[in-house]
């Protein structure tokens, strides 16, 4: 399944043209334990900066 997936974070080496994640896979946990109840609550896991 194909999905698009929008990045704004352009010093990530998966960041790509028109603000798409390139990556393969996306990780993205809770950073309040196993649950979140808001955007602000998640972390992605996926991001590494460009060298």
């Amino acid at each position: 399944m194909q999905q698009e997936i929008l990045c704004e974070v352009n010093n990530c080496q998966y960041w790509a043209n028109g603000n798409k994640c390139s990556a393969e896979k996306i990780y993205v946990v809770s950073n309040k334990g196993k649950e979140a109840s808001t955007s602000e609550e998640t972390d992605c896991k996926t991001f590494k900066p460009e060298n």
